[in-house]
C-alpha cells in the first residue's frame, strides 16, 4: 500500500485498440492496487471506464473523467472533480502522447499541421496539466508529478515532432521541479524504451499495414536486455517509485527505463 491514503489523477488512462496493454492503464491499476483513489483521465470515456471497471473489480476506488489535453478547459475540469471527490491531488500522472497516428514524420517531410497537433498533445497537455495542479500542490505543500517523456528524447528517432516534444517534456519536468521544490513538490520523467503497448505496436501495424508480430519482432531485436520489448507494468513500475514517498529525495530526474538502450549513447 505504498499510496495508501493518496489521491491520483492519471492523465491517458484508457488506451488504444490493441492486444497488450497500455502504459497508463497499466500505472492507474498500479496506483489502485497500492492504495490510490485514482482519477482516470482520458479523451476517449470508454476507454477510461473500462480502466475504472477493473480497478473495481479487484476493490479500487476510482473514477473516470473525459477530457482531452488538448483543451485548457477539460483539463481544468478535471482537475476540480478530483478536488470535489476527495479534496486534494496527491500524484499528477501525465501519460499522454502521439506520433505515427499524428501525422508525424522526418524534418523535410513533417507538415505544419502534424507538428502542431503532435506538440499541443505532447507538450502542451501536459503544460496544462501542470498549470491547474500545481496551485493545489502548492496549499498542500506537497506533491509529485510524473511526465511520461521517452527514449526518442536522446536517442536516434526518425520522426521530428515527437522527439521535439518528448525532449522539452524533461526540460519543462526540470523546470518545474527547481522553481517548486520549496513548496516540497516533486517532479520527474520517465523515458520508456521500446515498450510491447498498443500505441507503440498496434498503431504501427496498423498504419504500416503489417502484422502485430512483424512490429514486435523487430522492436524485440533491438534490445539489449534479453531482446525483448518491455510491457506497460515496466513503466507502471517505475511511476509507482516516483510517485511515493520512498522517492521523497528524488525530484528533476530524467529516468531511461529501455532495457539498456540509453547505454548505446554517449
Amino acid at each position: 500500500m505504498r499510496l495508501a491514503n493518496k489521491v491520483a489523477m492519471v492523465v491517458g488512462a484508457g488506451q488504444s485498440p490493441g492486444e497488450t496493454l497500455g502504459n497508463g492503464r497499466a500505472t492507474a491499476l498500479l496506483f489502485a492496487r497500492e492504495g490510490a483513489k485514482v482519477l482516470a483521465v482520458d479523451r476517449d470515456i470508454a476507454a477510461a471506464e473500462q480502466t475504472t471497471a477493473l480497478i473495481r473489480q479487484v476493490g479500487g476506488e476510482a473514477e473516470a473523467f473525459e477530457a482531452d489535453v488538448v483543451s485548457e478547459e477539460a483539463l481544468r475540469l478535471a482537475l476540480a472533480d478530483c478536488i470535489g471527490r476527495w479534496g486534494r491531488l496527491d500524484v499528477l500522472h501525465n501519460n499522454v502522447g502521439i506520433s505515427v497516428a499524428g501525422g508525424d514524420a522526418t524534418p523535410t517531410e513533417i507538415t505544419e499541421e502534424a507538428f502542431d497537433r503532435i506538440m499541443a498533445v505532447n507538450l502542451r497537455g501536459i503544460v496544462l496539466a501542470c498549470k491547474h495542479a500545481l496551485p493545489v500542490m502548492r496549499k498542500q505543500r506537497c506533491g509529485s508529478i510524473v511526465n511520461i517523456s521517452s527514449l526518442a528524447a536522446i536517442d536516434n528517432y526518425p520522426w521530428v515532432t515527437y522527439k521535439a516534444s518528448k525532449a522539452a517534456v524533461i526540460a519543462y519536468t526540470k523546470q518545474i521541479a527547481i522553481q517548486n521544490a520549496e513548496y516540497g513538490i516533486r517532479a520527474n520523467a520517465i523515458l520508456p524504451g521500446l515498450m510491447d503497448t498498443p500505441m507503440a505496436v498496434d498503431t504501427r501495424a496498423r498504419a504500416w499495414n503489417r502484422t502485430r508480430a512483424e512490429i514486435a519482432a523487430e522492436r524485440d531485436a533491438k534490445v539489449p536486455l534479453r531482446n525483448k520489448q518491455g510491457t506497460a507494468w515496466d513503466v507502471a513500475h517505475a511511476a509507482l517509485f516516483l510517485a511515493s514517498d520512498e522517492a521523497g529525495f528524488i525530484t528533476g530526474v530524467a529516468l531511461p527505463v529501455d532495457g539498456g538502450a540509453s547505454c548505446r549513447i554517449g
